[in-house]
C-alpha cells in the first residue's frame, strides 16, 4: 500500500478515482455551456454577446488560477488545498444553479467562483498522478490523467445537447431543458468527490515554506487576466478594437513582462520562468500547446458547420462527434503504455503526421459531405491528438526534478490556456473574415433569395475551410518540433 509524505499508508487508486472523477466533473463545466447559448439568451433576455461572457469570464479565472496554483501546491497541504478546491467549485455550481432569471450577474458570479476551483484542480491532478504513481508507470499514470482533460472538454456540448433535449432523471432529481439542469450533474458529482475527499485524499506532495510575494500575485493576476480577456474578445470585436482587445491585451502583456523579469531574480519565484531554460520541457509544453490548438480549432468550428450548415441539433452534433471521443478514451491508456516502453518521440511524430492528413479533407467540406465520412476523419483525428498529448503530458514531468513538477504542471497548463484563448480568437476571426470576403451581394438577395442563400452557404462553408486549412499548417509546424525531442529523460 502506498505512503503520504507522513509515512502514513492510504489506496492508491481510491484517490486517483477521486482526482480523475473530480478532474473530469470540473473541467466539464468549460465547454458544456456551448451549446446552451441560445437557452440563456432566451431566459436572461440578454444579447448573444452577453451570453458568451459566461464562457469568457470563465476561462479568465481559470487561466489567472492556474498560475497561481504554482505557489499554493508549494506552500499549502494537499489535502488542504484539495478540499478547499473541492468546496469552492460546488458552491459556484450552486451559485450558477440559484442565479434568478432576473439576475445574469450572480450567474457570472458563480461560474467565476466555479473556474476558481477548477483551475487549482486540473493544475494540480497532473502533479498528484506524476508523484504517487512509479516513474516506469508514469506514461500511464499520465493517460489516465489525461482521460479528463482531453474528454471532458469534448463531451461537455454533447451532455449539454443530451440534458436539453428532454427531461430525465439523476440519483432520483429530475433534469428538465433548462440550463439548470446542465449544472447539476457536475455539481452533484463534485458535491460526492468533496464528502469522499476527506477520507481518500493525503499529503502525496511535499510542502516547504515561501513567503507570499504580494507583487508577484498581482502582477499574474491582472497581467494573465488582461491579457486572456483581450484575446477572448479578439474573436468577435476584431483585432484592432482598442477598449476591448488592443488596451487589454497590450496591459496584460506588459504586466506580465515585467511578472516575468521579477521571477527571473527571485531565490524562490512565485512562479518558476527558469524551467523554460530546460530544453526538452519548453519543447513538450510547445507541443502540448500546438496539439491543444489544433485540436481546439477544430472543435469550435466543426459543431458550427453540423449545426448552422448540416442543420443538426446539438444533440445530433454532439452525437456525430461521440464516437471519437470515445475512441480517444480507449487509446489514451494504450498510448500510455507504449510511452512506458518506447519514449514519446515516435508517438508524437506519428501523430502529428496522422492529424495533419485527417484534417486535410475537412478543408474540402461541403454541404453534402456524407456524415459518416466526418465520423471517420474525426475519429482519426481524436486517436491522432491522443499519440501526441499523452506522451508530451508524460515528457512535462519527465523533463524536471520531482521538486519543481508543481510549477512545471502550473506553467505547462498556463500556456496551453492561452493558446487555447489565442486559437479560439484565431479561428473565429478567420472563419468570419473568409466568409465576409465572400458574401454575396444584398442586391442579390431582393432579386433571387435563392441564388443569394445558396452562395451565402458557400461563403460561410469558405470561412470553415479556411480554418481548417489553418489546422493543418499548425499540424504540420508540430510534426517539425516533434524532431528535436529525445526520446525518453528523467530528472532523478
Amino acid at each position: 500500500m502506498a505512503k503520504d509524505i507522513h509515512g502514513n499508508p492510504y489506496s492508491l487508486w481510491a484517490l486517483a478515482v477521486l482526482v480523475l472523477v473530480a478532474t473530469f466533473a470540473g473541467d466539464l463545466n468549460a465547454t458544456m455551456l456551448a451549446t446552451a447559448v441560445p437557452t440563456l439568451m432566451r431566459d436572461f433576455n440578454i444579447s448573444l454577446s452577453t451570453a458568451q461572457q459566461a464562457s469568457t469570464w470563465f476561462l479568465l479565472g481559470n487561466g489567472i488560477m492556474i498560475p497561481v496554483t504554482a505557489y499554493l501546491g508549494t506552500r499549502v497541504p494537499t489535502k488542504i488545498l484539495y478540499l478547499f478546491s473541492l468546496a469552492v467549485l460546488f458552491l459556484g455550481g450552486l451559485v450558477a444553479i440559484a442565479a434568478p432569471s432576473s439576475n445574469y450577474l450572480l450567474f457570472i458570479v458563480g461560474r467565476v467562483i466555479q473556474s476558481l476551483g477548477v483551475g487549482v484542480i486540473i493544475t494540480l491532478q497532473m502533479v498528484i498522478f506524476a508523484e504517487i504513481f512509479p516513474e516506469e508507470k508514469r506514461g500511464q499514470a499520465m493517460a489516465i490523467a489525461g482521460l479528463s482533460l482531453a474528454v471532458s472538454p469534448a463531451l461537455g456540448p454533447t451532455f449539454a445537447g443530451w440534458v436539453l433535449n428532454k427531461n430525465h432523471s439523476f440519483l432520483g432529481l429530475t433534469l428538465s431543458d433548462s440550463w439548470r439542469s446542465i449544472f447539476i450533474v457536475p455539481t452533484v458529482i463534485i458535491g460526492i468527490c468533496l464528502l469522499l475527499a476527506p477520507f481518500v485524499m493525503r499529503d502525496v506532495l511535499k510542502n516547504k515554506t515561501v513567503k507570499l510575494d504580494i507583487l508577484s500575485l498581482i502582477l499574474t493576476v491582472a497581467g494573465f487576466g488582461l491579457f486572456l480577456y483581450g484575446l477572448t474578445n479578439a474573436g468577435t470585436d476584431g483585432w484592432l478594437t482598442f477598449d476591448t482587445v488592443l488596451l487589454p491585451t497590450l496591459s496584460g502583456l506588459i504586466l506580465l513582462i515585467i511578472f516575468s523579469l521579477r521571477q527571473l531574480k527571485m531565490t524562490a519565484p512565485f512562479l518558476d520562468l527558469r524551467l523554460l531554460t530546460n530544453k526538452q520541457f519548453s519543447l513538450a509544453t510547445l507541443i502540448l500547446a500546438f496539439v491543444t490548438m489544433a485540436m481546439m480549432g477544430v472543435e469550435i468550428i466543426l459543431p458550427v458547420y453540423l449545426q448552422e450548415i448540416r442543420g443538426l441539433s446539438a444533440l445530433g452534433s454532439g452525437l456525430t462527434l461521440l464516437p471519437g471521443t470515445l475512441i480517444m478514451t480507449v487509446a489514451m491508456p494504450v498510448f500510455g503504455g507504449i510511452y512506458d516502453k518506447i519514449g514519446g518521440k515516435m508517438l508524437s511524430i506519428c501523430g502529428f503526421i496522422a492529424l495533419t492528413l485527417a484534417t486535410i479533407p475537412f478543408i474540402f467540406i461541403s454541404s453534402s459531405t456524407p456524415r459518416s465520412w466526418i465520423i471517420f476523419f474525426y475519429a482519426i483525428r481524436a486517436v491522432s491528438i491522443a499519440a501526441v498529448m499523452m506522451p508530451m503530458m508524460s515528457a512535462v514531468m519527465d523533463a524536471v526534478k520531482p521538486s519543481e513538477m508543481t510549477h512545471a504542471s502550473a506553467l505547462s497548463n498556463t500556456l496551453k490556456q492561452v493558446a487555447s484563448a489565442l486559437i479560439v480568437a484565431v479561428f473565429t476571426s478567420v472563419t468570419t473574415k473568409v466568409s465576409k470576403d465572400h458574401l454575396p451581394s444584398a442586391q442579390l438577395k431582393v432579386e433571387n433569395p435563392t441564388l443569394y442563400l445558396t452562395k451565402f452557404i458557400n461563403a460561410t462553408i469558405k470561412g470553415y475551410s479556411a480554418s481548417f486549412l489553418l489546422a493543418v499548417v499548425l499540424g504540420t509546424i508540430g510534426v517539425a518540433f516533434t524532431l528535436f525531442l529525445r526520446n525518453k529523460s528523467r530528472q532523478h
